[in-house]
């Protein structure tokens, strides 16, 4: 069998078909047309993927607006811990996912004039305060 896939396809039917039922779907209401939900959910991967602006989505995945609102709403109404929950499951369940953690104890030390915040250190103003009390 011959098996081509697009760049822009990202998404094996196999993948797909684990979360097409949490997405949302035609309603039948009149109004714009519906966007077709595979191509907006390839289109967030790409856009993710690749770390580039909502603006430069490729067309192919449709306007770069729609994906961006689908993207929002979705993660407004908690669609995507659906869809990370579900994809969890199914790869703990077949054995892909190591459930070791790391914990790195680190520490950063930095100096003390490497912050930002401006406090008194000496200087004509304490100066001239030192001065009065010593009048």
């Amino acid at each position: 069998m011959l098996w081509c896939v697009s760049r822009f396809q990202l998404l094996s039917d196999a993948q797909w078909a684990l979360i097409e039922d949490l997405l949302p779907v035609r309603t039948g209401k009149r109004g714009r047309p519906f966007s077709d939900a595979r191509a907006m959910v390839e289109g967030i991967i790409y856009r993710y993927r690749c770390g580039i602006a909502w603006r430069d989505v490729p067309e192919v995945f449709g306007p770069w607006q729609t994906i961006w609102t689908w993207h929002r709403r979705m993660a407004g109404d908690g669609t995507w811990d659906i869809v990370l929950q579900r994809l969890l499951t199914e790869a703990d369940a077949a054995g892909l996912v190591d459930w070791a953690v790391s914990v790195d104890s680190t520490i950063a030390r930095a100096h003390q004039h490497a912050t930002n915040i401006t406090r008194p250190t000496g200087g004509w103003v304490e100066l001239h305060g030192s001065a009065q009390r010593a009048a």
